[in-house]
């Protein structure tokens, strides 16, 4: 089968002082006045004897002869008279296409491109069939996420590419992140058991993700009983002293020295011997004041410390929740901390929260899981001087966690102050409209494959549209990411629909 429609012509391939090259080539769109029509980002093929050139359209650019030189331009306007009432201007306007070569299309199977166009090929329209297979997107049992821009190809990614070695959601604030992140989740939760169900945890640091508690299998067009969402209020997470050692509850204090931990440690450890029950840190904070071994600083800064971490109401006797009982296949367990507004209070829960997943998963303990973490540049950050309790943890389920089957998916509107360390290690990226140029530096910088024209088309996304990078696709992707099957009640598209509502609750 041709990877072409013999009778989609786009134009002919041109050569320049630059092009065609192993790279790049150019071509002249067809049709004069009635010329066909290309879009910025669009998939063409052009027939070789070897196989069949894929390459993307990266710019346009429209020409025409009558209007090269300014200051004839000037001339005939400072007359009153228009050129194209003299001349015939429309018959010398085409239109130029400039392509980037991203792959050949040989004997079924996608061959890096070692050779260049020849001047005069035809240009044609790819087929949809092959687009897909050159992708290698998984037209059966992947994750339907939207439509290939510019062609009607759906976008059904592999659960193994996408999610195997963690992926990165980067964007500016109201982009679509949060939205897309619905759509994901939809698509895991319509996996049946013969395709293989994951267990995905969500750090909902705004609450966004509330909604799904009123998913219903009807809504995703499954069976009833074959998926489950669990919500959790960071109010109610409960962190068991009793199964701290010293050196963890140094980490929720950061600045403890290795003396305080020490002797930390050795109160711990009486406290274990004479009670030999759960404990809280009200014991340890006691157990502290009567130790005479201590020396005076070391024991007043130890009780800053623990009052400290007590004052924050995390701390109990039993756990809440028991992760090993809640971490199921093909449900979603929602932490919401939206009823936080104190950083270090959602920090210290993220901490405890990476640390025991990987720790369960290493052990075999709980099935393979999702962890997605909205606004990770609040825990991950890239700054020293930042307050990172988490850092420490997120950076070793990055760096381990695909061992065990323990994934990541870091969202973030601001990837420049994102850990650099846990960035990399994300395979896959989804990147959606952003425009701030330090933010654009480093995903270009920190992403394999993207170019400098993708880089520029990445600031004028419209919301819902994101560009895939890594292991997913063979080549950098524009994707226009699909609806959600169930939009949330409350659901405001904007500031206006805010403010209608605000009025019919009656504020005041």
């Amino acid at each position: 089968m041709p990877a072409y429609h013999p009778s989609h012509r786009l134009g002919t391939v041109i050569c320049t002082n630059e092009d065609p090259n192993v790279l790049e080539f150019s071509f002249v769109l067809e049709g004069g006045l009635n010329e066909v029509t290309v879009k910025r980002g669009e998939f063409v093929a052009v027939e070789a004897e070897f196989g069949t050139v894929v390459a993307s359209v990266r710019d346009l650019v429209r020409t025409n002869r009558y209007f090269q030189h300014a200051e004839a331009v000037r001339e005939y306007q400072s007359r009153g008279e228009p050129l194209r009432s003299i001349f015939p201007t429309d018959r010398w306007q085409y239109t130029l296409a400039h392509t980037r070569v991203v792959g050949f299309w040989i004997n079924n199977r996608t061959v890096r491109p070692y050779t260049a166009v020849s001047p005069g090929a035809v240009v044609r329209r790819i087929e949809e069939d092959v687009l897909a297979r050159f992708l290698r997107l998984d037209a059966e049992d992947g994750l339907n996420l939207g439509t290939i821009a510019n062609h009607n190809v759906e976008f059904r990614a592999s659960v193994d590419k996408l999610l195997s070695k963690h992926v990165a959601v980067l964007a500016m604030s109201g982009a679509g992140k949060s939205y897309f992140i619905s759509v994901m989740l939809e698509e895991l939760l319509k996996r049946s058991r013969e395709q293989g169900r994951l267990s995905v945890v969500v750090i909902d640091v705004h609450g966004e993700y509330s909604y799904l508690q009123d998913l219903s299998a009807h809504d995703l067009g499954i069976p009833e009983n074959s998926f489950e969402v669990e919500h959790i209020r960071g109010a109610h997470i409960q962190i068991p002293v009793s199964s701290l050692t010293a050196e963890a509850l140094g980490s929720f204090a950061s600045g403890m020295s290795e003396v305080q931990k020490r002797d930390l440690r050795m109160a711990i450890s009486d406290i274990r011997k004479s009670l030999k029950k759960e404990y809280n840190l009200s014991d340890i904070i006691q157990k502290v004041k009567d130790d005479d071994t201590i020396s005076k600083n070391t024991r007043e800064a130890l009780i800053g410390w623990l009052f400290n971490l007590e004052s924050t109401g995390l701390f109990g006797k039993e756990a809440f929740p028991k992760l090993v009982e809640i971490i199921r296949p093909g449900k979603v367990t929602l932490i919401d901390l939206s009823d936080f507004i104190s950083l270090k209070k959602k920090q210290i829960i993220v901490s405890h929260l990476v640390g025991e997943l990987l720790n369960y998963r290493r052990q075999n303990r709980i099935p393979p899981f999702l962890l997605i973490l909205e606004e990770s540049h609040q825990f991950c950050p890239e700054s020293r001087h930042e307050l990172a309790i988490p850092k420490p943890r997120i950076e070793t389920i990055a760096r381990e966690g695909r061992k065990f089957y323990a994934l990541l998916c870091l969202v973030t509107q601001r990837p420049v102050k994102l850990s650099t360390t846990v960035l990399s290690q994300c395979s896959n990226q989804v990147i959606l409209r952003c425009t701030n140029p330090y933010d654009l530096d480093h995903i270009g910088r920190s992403s394999e494959g993207i170019d400098r024209s993708s880089l520029d088309a990445i600031t004028t996304l419209e919301v819902g549209e994101a560009l895939f990078v890594g292991e997913t696709v063979s080549v950098p992707t524009f994707v226009k990411i699909r609806k959600r099957s169930f939009e949330p009640k409350d659901h405001t598209q904007n500031l206006s629909e805010a403010l209608l509502k605000s009025e019919q609750k009656g504020h005041r």
